[in-house]
Formats: C-alpha cells, sequence, structure tokens
C-alpha cells in the first residue's frame, strides 16, 4: 500500500505575543492560512520495523532531527505498530522560513500514517498527539485558515480569506525563532488588530483583512536584517495592497488583488532574492 499526500505552507495573517508564560513559552494569538505551495509526501508500507526517510534534498536531515521522523515514531511507539514505512520527501517549501514546512510535512505524516497503518484517530486525536513534537502542526493538521491561541496548538477554525493572489520571497538568510522570542520586548511593540482582523475574515472584506495584517516579530527581525526589511518595502513600493513577514521570518509576503500587480511584484524581486514564488490559499 501506497499513500501520497500534499504538505501546504502557511502564512501568518497576523502574530501577536500577548504575554510569557510561566512555561518559558510566549501567549500567542495568531490567524494563519494555508497556501498552494506545498511538500510532497510517500509513504509506503515495509516489512522492516523501521523508519526510512528518502529525502531529496541535501540539507535536510534524515534522521530524529526531522519532524516527519519524530511524527512517525510517536505514532509507532504510542500505538505499538509493529510495520515499517518508507518515506520520500519531495520538498518545495523553503526551509527555515517562516513558512511552517517542516511542521507541514509532520502533519502529512501523521494523516499518512493513520490511514497506511490502520489506527482510526480522528483529527483532533492526531492534534493532541501532534502537541508533544511542535506547536504548528495542529493547525497543519486542519489547515485552511484559522486562530491559533495557546502556544499555537489550540486551533479555532475561521472561514478561508477571500482569493487573492500571494508573493513570497525568501532571502538566503536563517532566523532563529527562539532567539527572536528572546529579544522581544513586548511593551515596546505594536500589537496588531486580531480582532479587526477576524471581522474582515467574516464579513470576507478583503480590504479589511488587508489594513489589519501585523506581526510583533517583525520588531526584531527587521531590525536585525535589512534584507527582509528590503524585502517588505520593495513589495510595497511596487504595488502589494499589504506585505508582511510570516512567522519569525525571514520570507516576506505581499498580498495582492490584481494579477498584473502581483505578477510587477514577483518580477521585481526574481533579481533581488533567489527564492520567489506566486501562489493562492490553499483550496483541498
Amino acid at each position: 500500500m501506497k499513500i501520497n499526500i500534499k504538505a501546504p505552507a502557511k502564512i501568518n495573517l497576523s502574530l501577536d505575543a500577548l504575554y510569557k508564560r510561566e512555561d518559558g513559552y510566549h501567549e500567542v494569538e495568531m490567524v494563519m492560512t494555508t497556501i498552494d505551495l506545498s511538500d510532497r509526501l510517500t509513504m509506503e508500507a515495509t516489512e522492516q520495523d523501521e523508519i526510512l526517510l528518502d529525502v531529496k534534498a541535501h540539507f535536510i536531515p534524515d534522521d530524529k532531527r526531522n519532524l516527519i521522523y519524530q511524527a512517525a515514531v510517536l505514532l509507532k511507539q504510542r500505538f505499538e505498530v509493529k510495520q515499517g514505512v518508507r518515506i520520500v520527501i519531495d520538498k518545495q517549501i523553503p526551509v527555515s522560513a517562516g513558512l511552517a514546512g517542516g511542521s507541514s510535512d509532520a502533519a502529512a505524516t501523521l494523516k499518512g500514517l493513520n490511514e497506511l497503518w490502520g489506527l482510526g484517530l480522528s483529527l483532533d486525536q492526531l492534534a493532541e498527539l501532534s502537541a508533544e513534537i511542535g506547536s504548528d502542526i495542529a493547525f497543519c493538521l486542519y489547515g485552511g485558515t484559522a486562530l491559533a491561541t495557546g502556544r499555537g496548538e489550540i486551533i479555532t477554525p475561521l472561514p478561508m480569506i477571500p482569493s487573492c493572489w500571494i508573493v513570497l520571497a525568501k532571502p538566503s538568510i536563517s532566523v532563529s525563532t527562539p532567539g527572536v522570542y528572546k529579544e522581544l520586548d513586548l511593551e515596546k511593540v505594536e500589537h496588531p488588530n486580531t480582532k479587526r482582523l477576524l471581522q474582515g475574515i467574516e464579513n470576507q472584506n478583503i480590504n479589511e483583512i488587508f489594513a489589519a495584517t501585523g506581526n510583533v516579530l517583525e520588531s526584531v527581525t527587521l531590525e536585525k536584517n535589512p534584507i527582509v526589511k528590503q524585502i517588505k518595502e520593495r513589495m510595497l513600493a511596487f504595488g502589494a495592497d499589504a506585505a508582511l513577514m510570516s512567522g519569525s521570518g525571514p520570507t516576506v509576503f505581499g498580498l495582492v488583488k490584481q494579477y498584473s500587480r502581483a505578477k510587477r511584484i514577483y518580477n521585481s524581486l526574481r533579481g533581488f532574492c533567489e527564492e520567489v514564488y506566486m501562489v493562492h490559499p490553499w483550496k483541498e
């Protein structure tokens, strides 16, 4: 038996950190949506009682450092599965980009192995399990558009955002998410208006959604990495209706209503940045 499954990337329409919790994490309030840039995973049961990752990209680990491996081990051990699995990963989402590529791969692994191994777990059960290995995985399991609270693992589904063009640009730098949160000064940041964004989504008002985007982590990443700030400014200068960093960065995305403007932004960034994409919100 073989299963093929897509693992779509996500962007943060808003990211707010409310306060630092006793467990060391920040209490967050994020609105995220999946986009049609995705990795592809192929899973095949094997007689050998082992987990094998076949990674086409040389810079991605094929062992316990990989969230795919961790997700497979979690299910295998928790439910005493005696079968093995070979997982082939076709990586399309940029790595360490703020687009939840690793978390989405882990979510796809949980879904795929749930079917392959006949575990019969519900999406809610998979989401509860996923919190043991990563906060963003729960959102990636549900997909669509959602509000994520707590550490990011409490998911409230929302209506899908209206159709628009999304231009993504990732500079060739890496950003440490724990490092960004460590330097975040919650007393000095401008917090996004999450309530306004949620109303815009509920009313399917694209202009209201554009106006209410915000990410408190920009206060750290843009300050330390001028290239990220330059990409955002370039997107706005070339006509993006809104531009924002996703997650802790370094990827910046522009939201655009018109194809011609999106294409202009895309072309203007291709000579400026190695990894540039033009996509839509994800639809199953």
